[in-house]
């Protein structure tokens, strides 16, 4: 929008200089107010973009404990037939008198290709024999006086305990010494 500016007829010295200040004064005005206007939409412009990194970041720390959730879900699922398979290891290898049967074979890398891809997807499995008893790691399925260990040492261990990055998925059920 031009503006048009007309001086009036009879200028004197004085009016001239004050009316050009006037229409300066003004066009400053217009352009604080516009460089205000810039500035608003800036910071909006700023604090969406901010909002939105924190969106994604929230998003993918929820992916990645979702995905920790998933993971343990279906471990916990599986644990129970990987104690099968050990008890299956430890009958055969009982009853066997000579080498090592075939089927024992057979269940023996059953058990270490489920063990594995444990391993592969972050779970550790842990045997606390001869450590302290810690209740929020092991479970105390009995205890008894054994010569030579201290109290609260663990002696036995009855099923193996599972951790996934530290947090621990089933205690181990062992026996402490009284």
């Amino acid at each position: 929008m031009a503006r048009e500016h007309t001086e009036p007829e009879e200028v004197g010295a004085e009016e001239a200089p004050t009316s050009q200040a006037d229409a300066v004064e003004q066009d400053l005005e217009a352009l604080q107010a516009k460089a205000a206007e810039r500035d608003e939409y800036l910071a909006l412009a700023q604090r969406a973009q901010a909002d939105f990194e924190n969106y994604r970041k929230r998003m993918a720390r929820e992916v990645g404990l979702s995905e920790a959730r998933g993971v343990a879900k279906v471990v916990k699922e599986l644990l129970p037939a990987l104690d099968n398979l050990d008890r299956a290891i430890a009958a055969a290898e009982a009853e066997e008198t000579d080498s090592e049967h075939h089927l024992t074979k057979g269940i023996r890398l059953v058990q270490q290709e489920l063990s594995a891809a444990l391993e592969r997807v972050g779970i550790e499995s842990f045997s606390p024999k001869g450590e302290v008893f810690d209740p929020n790691e092991h479970e105390a399925m009995a205890q008894q006086p054994v010569e030579g260990a201290d109290s609260g040492i663990v002696v036995e261990v009855y099923q193996s305990g599972y951790r996934l990055d530290g947090a621990v998925l089933r205690p181990a059920r062992v026996v402490v010494a009284a």
